[in-house]
């Protein structure tokens, strides 16, 4: 599993400069791995949503890009607000790239499609997530991130790390389900 890991998520995971945190962060993902029906290779393939009918941009092409444009953003912040803001970035790229490993539990297979299974109706991937991350140690900072990334987030004060995370996740979603067509 951990050349899975590896592979998916090798160069944003050494961003991490702290080398627990990053060893929890591919833990958490090896966890997922192992009890999702979903291989590496599906998450290369499968739609990032179930919301976006006829969705063509993968999970990891998603995933991706959020963590891209998280980490851009926390520099960007840093650079601007210094000590007024401080933004950890650690806890920013450990929290993109874990906001959506739940739904590794969430989605399951079915005729070849990625369809939202049993557990995903009860469990939406957020709360999954967390649960996995906490199996694995990773601190409740980042834990925080996974919860609030979505909309289930809406209902507590999020930290400067995700409120980054949730908007780089929503800019990301938002013009894919709700874009004005002209």
């Amino acid at each position: 599993m951990k050349e899975k890991v590896q592979e998916l998520w090798g160069m944003e995971l050494n961003w991490i400069q702290n080398a627990d945190l990053r060893e929890k962060v591919a833990r958490t993902w090896e966890k997922a791995l192992q009890k999702s029906v979903l291989t590496a290779e599906d998450l290369k393939t499968i739609p990032f949503t179930l919301l976006v009918a006829n969705c063509k941009v993968s999970f990891m092409d998603h995933k991706r890009a959020v963590v891209h444009i998280a980490k851009d953003a926390g520099e960007k912040m840093n650079s601007f607000f210094k000590d007024e803001m401080p933004v950890n970035m650690d806890t920013v790229i450990a929290g993109a790239i874990l906001a959506d490993v739940g739904k590794l539990l969430e989605y399951e297979m079915k005729d070849g499609k990625a369809v939202q299974g049993n557990y995903g109706k009860y469990l939406r991937h957020p709360f999954s997530g967390v649960s996995l991350a906490e199996q694995c140690e990773v601190p409740a900072e980042v834990c925080h991130i996974i919860a609030a990334h979505a909309d289930e987030g809406n209902l507590i004060k999020r930290s400067v790390e995700a409120y980054i995370v949730h908007h780089s996740d929503f800019m990301t979603f938002l013009p894919f389900k709700d874009r004005l067509k002209v």
